[in-house]
């Protein structure tokens, strides 16, 4: 016959609260995101890449782009949240600097910050992020030029991990839904960030139209993998 262990009644108690504490802590929280972008179709594939699964978090990733000047952007961007009858926890507005004058861009950066709305800006093109998780830059390139230098880098990790001498030469293309994956498995995303934040650092004044080569996507990359201090303690407090 078996041996029957009593727990005591306090014993089984504590037990039961720190069965119902784990509950509560693995709970799964939804969080919506509001992304909207200048490029139609670049950044909002790489943005929806991204797992909707993070930690005990859910998320519901609206990304969309609008094909509009910067200052446009933002307004556009403002109405879109204001109109929505979903709350969002995290609103951001993504755009490049390109041949834009510094008073529309420092000026859109200005009002989304005026509107409580997150700005991933560029400087000069988005490509600066992608180039990032492969090497640091902080000298002037134009768009063409990083999409060249995203070429070999891609290609020569290709070269090195591929067995075959004749593996398929990488093309970047400008609104494919696989750069992600691309990253993920050729470039590095963490050293992406400490190169972003490198960068940040070069740069002492806040006309933000004169910061190139500078980006603040990883600040957008770090909330959508679950790293931001700030946006956690925001969810935290909503799900209590």
């Amino acid at each position: 016959m078996a041996n029957i262990i009593k727990i005591q009644n306090h014993l089984a108690k504590r037990e039961r609260t720190k069965e119902k504490k784990r509950t509560i802590e693995t709970k799964e929280v939804r969080v919506y995101f509001l992304i909207v972008c200048e490029g139609e179709k670049t950044e909002p594939n790489y943005f929806k890449s991204f797992k909707t699964n993070v930690k005990s978090y859910v998320y519901t990733i609206d990304a969309f782009g609008e094909a509009s000047n910067t200052r446009d952007l933002v307004k556009r961007t403002i109405k879109a949240r204001d109109k929505s009858s979903q709350k969002y926890d995290s609103v951001w507005v993504v755009f490049d600097k390109d041949s834009f004058s510094p008073n529309n861009f420092n000026g859109a950066i200005e009002l989304a910050e005026n509107n409580n709305i997150k700005a991933g800006w560029s400087n000069e093109a988005f490509e600066l992020w992608y180039l990032l998780h492969f090497q640091y830059r902080n000298t002037h390139m134009s768009r063409n030029e990083y999409k060249s230098a995203i070429e070999v880098e891609v290609n020569a990790k290709i070269s090195a991990q591929s067995k075959s001498k004749k593996a398929k030469a990488f093309v970047y293309k400008k609104n494919s839904a696989e750069m992600y994956s691309i990253l993920e498995k050729y470039g590095d995303q963490k050293q992406a960030i400490k190169n972003a934040e490198k960068l940040i650092l070069t740069h002492n004044c806040n006309n933000f139209a004169i910061h190139n080569p500078c980006t603040r996507i990883h600040l957008l990359v770090q909330e959508l993998n679950g790293d931001s201090e700030e946006l956690n303690k925001q969810i935290k407090l909503k799900s209590e």
